[in-house]
């Protein structure tokens, strides 16, 4: 369980850098039409409630409001509850309905993803993880008729055969690398 596991905390680790950037530009618009910069931070927080944090009976207590504050609430949460739901011998498994080795990799798309998005929509360069990207990206090709079908997802944009991993994991995801607000 260690590598998605610590996959996934370097996708926080990152996907924070991008938070601690953004006061003062939360309400600027973003890749994702229906989002600002703060609702993409709420996103990340939402899907980490419902499937890690809520069935392992985490519960931050975030204040209301900032973005920043809301999400550096929920990182060691987050911990927590990828600890409760890995095995261990010496406890019971709390964890045990929980397939950290299937939900985490698509957690950590969705971060990486949605660091993009914030780092362009706060005007800071998205200094996306190569290697995550490139294992993201093979998921994701994996799994490309369910993403289309989740409806999550816009269309793939276009991008040159040798575009770098992350260029071309937000583009199959329907993100236009070229975006600018």
């Amino acid at each position: 369980m260690g590598v998605p596991v610590a996959n996934h905390s370097q996708a926080c680790r990152g996907f924070s850098a991008i938070v601690a950037q953004g006061e003062g530009r939360w309400a600027n618009s973003s890749p994702c039409p229906d989002w600002d910069a703060g609702g993409i931070v709420e996103h990340v927080i939402g899907f980490h409630d419902v499937l890690l944090l809520r069935p392992l009976q985490v519960k931050p207590v975030r204040p209301k409001g900032d973005p920043a504050t809301r999400w550096d609430v929920t990182v060691p949460s987050i911990r927590i509850a990828m600890n409760l739901a890995t095995p261990s011998a010496d406890r019971a498994d709390r964890g045990s309905d929980l397939d950290l080795a299937r939900l985490l990799p698509a957690l950590t798309t969705d971060v990486l993803v949605h660091t993009w998005d914030l780092a362009k929509a706060v005007g800071v360069e998205p200094r996306l993880d190569p290697e995550l990207c490139e294992t993201s990206l093979r998921a994701a090709l994996t799994n490309e008729k369910g993403l289309r079908s989740s409806d999550m997802f816009g269309p793939e944009v276009p991008v040159s055969e040798g575009a770098d991993p992350a260029t071309r994991l937000i583009a199959l995801l329907g993100r236009d690398p070229e975006w600018t607000p």
